[in-house]
């Protein structure tokens, strides 16, 4: 379990996309076309250019309106499923930095048709098809700028504190801390979905799935 973790407090996210922004400025990716299709979450999924998108959730409640903010990239799964079926068809398409982050490499071009399985093991939805190289994309965890002992550009421009990352003991207890108060603040139904499975740890205030369907839990 050694290596980065990511804690992605839903309470403190207020929306502002900068997460979403600075993953598109430091990767240099292009902008999508998008429509409004009713919802302010933009564009409508992740795709090969969009790594990481903060989903909108509404939903009535008495008189008032929730709303629910999520934060979607790679989970970095400490099992990746998308690792052990990529290397049954093509050895090291997808590597595991020493980092802890997952990385689809130029390699996953060598997929071909077998890339929608890779996609499809992915219990989160999370690998796209870049269409117009074959390969696959999606959040690698800024590894390059940990080694240069910085932060993820997500983490490093989140104003409310919403994104934090490091070792694990350190946002392990970091995480604890915030659930506590947490759980204080909006009850029981506060939780932590998988510490023990991904690297991204998110702390949810209801079901999973109010957030979003791949949310975990």
């Amino acid at each position: 379990m050694s290596g980065k973790y990511f804690l992605v407090d839903t309470t403190k996210c207020i929306a502002c996309r900068g997460c979403q922004v600075a993953c598109k400025q430091w990767n240099k990716l292009p902008g999508v076309q998008t429509h409004q299709w009713g919802s302010p979450q933009n564009p409508p999924d992740l795709d090969a250019s969009t790594y990481r998108l903060v989903r909108f959730q509404e939903y009535q409640k008495e008189k008032s309106v929730v709303r629910y903010y999520f934060t979607d990239a790679c989970r970095h799964c400490l099992e990746p499923p998308c690792k052990d079926e990529a290397d049954s068809y093509v050895t090291d398409a997808i590597i595991i930095d020493q980092s802890g982050a997952v990385v689809c490499t130029e390699k996953t071009k060598e997929l071909g048709e077998n890339a929608q399985s890779v996609i499809d093991a992915c219990p989160y939805n999370i690998p796209r098809l870049d269409p117009e190289t074959g390969a696959l994309r999606k959040c690698h965890m800024c590894y390059i700028r940990i080694r240069e002992m910085s932060e993820p550009s997500c983490v490093k421009t989140c104003p409310t504190g919403a994104l934090k990352f490091g070792d694990r003991k350190d946002i392990m207890a970091l995480a604890k801390e915030h659930l506590d108060k947490a759980k204080q603040k909006f009850g029981i139904e506060a939780n932590l979905v998988n510490p023990g499975e991904v690297r991204v740890i998110y702390l949810l205030i209801a079901d999973p799935e109010k957030y979003h369907e791949f949310a975990g839990g």
